[in-house]
């Protein structure tokens, strides 16, 4: 097999963000004086349902039937999500979020073996930018050919669109590309772009189905192993 990109998702795949997303929502819910609080068992739940303004409508028509939306309900989740966001980025800002194990030495491994390199998420470019900065450094963007995320496509995961997106920018066919992914509608999305699949689980979709996927890991720690599955012949 000759590849020649990689398709990353971002929340869960290059990092354990669900969580640190967890608690910043609870966090704007408070300041908005909103007694909402999504524990991880409920957290686990709203994953099923892509991007974060989607996510608390889902939370709104499945679990709180006596809730009275605001006039302007869009803005007013639109507000909540801005702020949910910002408490967010601050925790990436804070070095709270790192890179999942072997994530920066797989990205620096292809950069140099002339792989390119892109993004496939559903997270704000706020996000993403946080987060990489971060973990890569303050040039992160030099490391990939097209960055897909937020909402520069009508529909989310497990939708193919923001793939459709990325294989347009990178001018690429999806034969020549693998994607890397962490749960069931990044599997579903990457798969009906027509790309391979690889998944990296994490505590909120270990237990998801993972049908269709050419491997699953638990985590990118044996580089070399994760190599050989791709018939990669350079190791790091």
């Amino acid at each position: 097999m000759t590849i020649k990109a990689v398709i990353f998702d971002v929340d869960g795949t290059l990092a354990d963000t669900e969580d640190a997303h967890r608690i910043a929502f609870n966090k704007a819910f408070a300041e908005n004086k909103l007694d909402w609080n999504w524990d991880v068992a409920l957290y686990g739940k709203l994953l099923k349902v892509t991007g974060g303004k989607e996510r608390i409508k889902y939370f709104v028509d499945s679990f709180l039937p006596g809730f009275t939306k605001p006039a302007d309900y869009e803005g007013f989740v639109k507000n909540l999500h801005a702020v949910k966001t910002a408490h967010y980025t601050a925790m990436l800002r804070d070095g709270l979020i790192p890179l999942r194990k072997g994530i920066k030495q797989l990205i620096s491994d292809m950069h140099q073996a002339g792989i390119t390199l892109a993004i496939a998420t559903t997270t704000t470019p706020e996000n993403v930018s946080a987060l990489l900065e971060v973990g890569l450094g303050k040039n992160w963007a030099d490391y990939f050919s097209a960055n897909g995320c937020g909402d520069i496509v009508p529909n989310k995961k497990p939708a193919p669109d923001i793939y459709h997106w990325v294989l347009r920018e990178l001018k690429l066919d999806p034969s020549e590309c693998i994607a890397l992914e962490d749960s069931n509608n990044g599997l579903r999305s990457a798969l009906a772009a027509g790309i391979k699949t690889y998944i990296t689980i994490n505590p909120y979709t270990c237990k998801q189905d993972f049908t269709g996927a050419a491997a699953v890991f638990d985590d990118l720690g044996d580089l070399a192993n994760f190599y050989k599955t791709l018939g990669l012949k350079f190791i790091q």
